[in-house]
């Protein structure tokens, strides 16, 4: 990259911690510098007990935009002057924007999902869906699925202290979308069997299966597969996870969570700078096996 700062650039960036990893610099400002945009993008390590300050600090200094990664996706949601109908629903931001000092939050992630479902080929809009965990990232699976038209989503979550939080997330969909979501217990096996056999996509929205813990797999066996099931998985580390690797030898159609991360960037480009990423030659450059 040979880009120039100048006094007019403008800065975007990425809060969390730790940030260090993140791929999103290099696909952000790549993306910049191939439009000819006087754009920045950097990353701040900053915690969530630090983050009410950073975000005065980045406001007070006009900073366009930023992404929130973890921890701090749900405490800016407090932060945000104003919520997307996405953000407010999953109750996380992970996409900043900053119109003369007024935050607007929104949540990306699910439309980087709902997108990197396409870009496999797939549609599933009035279909029905198995989803595997009720954490961030399936949240936002769950959301912007059903915001988009997915017909019916089965969500099993584990009875931890975020299962109360599932069932209000359910709720709202039931209440604010044509979606029927329902909420089980994710011990109910038989009911789990039964799901995916009248799902046409199973999504695993769980860290079940990432890298370094890579011979974990959340379904037990290939016997919960069919003719036809499309499996997904939010992961990208490992690119063929255990869960997808059994899925794949069983004849199901399979993708992972590597351009859900693309496309959910492409949509924080788009809101920041009202242009759309290449995400073509970015896709070759970073997200090429």
């Amino acid at each position: 990259m040979n880009q120039k700062i100048t006094g007019h650039t403008i800065l975007t960036g990425l809060l969390g911690s730790p940030v260090a990893h993140s791929i999103s610099p290099l696909m952000h400002n790549e993306a910049f510098r191939l439009l000819g945009l006087d754009y920045a993008y950097l990353c701040f390590d900053v915690n969530e007990d630090k983050l009410a300050t950073a975000v005065e600090g980045l406001k007070a200094l006009g900073v366009r935009g930023f992404n929130c990664t973890m921890p701090d996706k749900n405490k800016m949601c407090e932060l945000a002057d104003k919520l997307s109908p996405a953000a407010k629903m999953i109750g996380a931001v992970n996409t900043v924007v900053n119109d003369d000092g007024i935050l607007t939050g929104h949540n990306t992630d699910g439309m980087g999902y709902m997108q990197a479902v396409k870009d496999a080929g797939h549609d599933i809009i009035g279909k029905n869906m198995t989803l595997l965990g009720a954490g961030g990232a399936a949240t936002a699976v769950c959301v912007q699925a059903a915001l988009d038209g997915v017909a019916s989503i089965n969500v099993f979550s584990i009875r931890d202290r975020f299962f109360e939080r599932a069932q209000r997330m359910v709720d709202t969909i039931n209440k604010e979308t044509t979606c029927k979501a329902t909420l089980y217990d994710f011990d109910d096996m038989t009911e789990l069997k039964k799901s995916i056999d009248n799902s046409d996509i199973l999504t695993n929205g769980t860290s079940v299966g990432m890298a370094p813990n890579t011979d974990a797999c959340i379904i037990p066996d290939a016997s919960y597969f069919h003719e036809g099931l499309i499996v997904s998985d939010v992961i990208y580390n490992p690119q063929e996870t255990k869960l997808l690797k059994m899925a794949s030898d069983a004849g199901c159609a399979t993708f992972n969570g590597m351009y859900m991360l693309l496309y959910q960037g492409a949509e924080a480009f788009k809101i920041w700078t009202g242009k759309e990423m290449p995400v073509e030659v970015i896709k070759e450059m970073y997200f090429s096996a």
